[in-house]
């Protein structure tokens, strides 16, 4: 095991600092079996992590499975552990089926359902998950904003919005003294850049945290799936098929030569390539095992040169 990392990042313009890698906690689906995910968490920890990411819908899409799971997790692991002052939790609303949107009463719900699955008083971190073009976003900011009067939430943060929606989030925050979001989680990837384009810049004018997800395009960028044969029976491999064009797989070809280079595998490059970028903050990966975690340690504390990064932009230039 590696040894716990004392680096720690600021997040946004909160109080809270963190590791520079962030647990993934979609793949935590079964609440009646939760021990192999709390080895998980107790590896996590063990090794210098701090923020856990998880939402009221995972998991929802599994059989049986309504949405919440994942929280349950991990309020079972808390309260057996009694570490909730060691650990950042970030959670998410409007995902889950039976709380679509960001409506003011839909926020009030989530959040006190997700206190009550994860066995706590406050959320670290509360992201709106989905921009709702319905609710007007000056209800939806006041409502994030009284949960933070009221203590239950610590910090605002924005996922899955328009640059555009994200600036009227901060002007009406301005205008009305409402608590400001710290944090933007958007898609990213060498796969997936459109971040790049306009929301990259809107993030640093704010002074957001940015925490990618989908860093490793399900699995695309692990290198594991390289022929559509490979793709056939894997949970994910509808979306991978779409990578499995030349410019992905030049994609793969340049994480390779760069892997070997470093005596790594292609996820921790493609990991080190995101955490290059200026204004990301730290990216969001799932693991499963305790050797994933290591592996994902490892990527964390990688330094690509910037000819390597050259290398990668150059070769996903394509993505963006």
């Amino acid at each position: 095991m590696s040894a716990p990392s004392t680096t720690t990042v600021r997040l946004g313009d909160s109080e809270l600092s963190i590791h520079p890698l962030v647990l993934g906690t979609n793949t935590f689906n079964d609440p009646a079996a939760p021990e192999e995910f709390h080895t998980v968490l107790d590896g996590f920890l063990e090794r210098g992590g701090t923020l856990l990411d998880t939402a009221d819908q995972y998991s929802f899409w599994m059989p049986g499975n309504s949405g919440g799971e994942s929280e349950s997790v991990i309020g079972q692991w808390l309260t057996a552990r009694r570490n909730r002052e060691d650990v950042i939790i970030a959670t998410k609303v409007s995902g889950k089926p039976d709380l679509q949107g960001l409506a003011p009463e839909t926020i009030a719900r989530g959040a006190e359902e997700s206190l009550r699955r994860l066995q706590t008083d406050h959320i670290d971190l509360y992201y709106a998950h989905f921009q709702d073009d319905r609710t007007p976003i000056v209800e939806s900011a006041a409502a994030f904003d009284r949960l933070v009067t009221e203590g239950k939430v610590r910090a605002v943060a924005l996922s899955n919005f328009s640059p555009q929606a994200i600036d009227e989030w901060f002007r009406v925050a301005e205008e009305n003294g409402f608590a400001a979001p710290v944090a933007l989680q958007p898609q990213y990837s060498l796969v997936a850049r459109r971040y790049e384009q306009e929301l990259a810049a809107t993030a640093e004018r704010h002074g957001m945290s940015v925490f990618p997800y989908q860093v490793l395009a399900g699995g695309f960028l692990s290198g594991k799936y390289r022929t559509e044969a490979d793709t056939e029976g894997r949970a994910r491999g509808g979306t991978v098929k779409g990578y499995l064009t030349p410019a992905g797989l030049g994609v793969l070809d340049v994480l390779d030569d760069i892997a070997a280079a470093h005596g790594t595998d292609p996820a921790s490059v493609a990991l080190a390539w995101a955490s290059a970028h200026a204004t990301i903050t730290a990216p969001i990966t799932a693991a499963t095992s305790l050797a994933q975690l290591d592996q994902l340690f490892a990527a964390a504390a990688l330094q690509l040169t910037d000819e390597q990064v050259a290398r990668l932009d150059e070769a996903s230039a394509t993505f963006v």
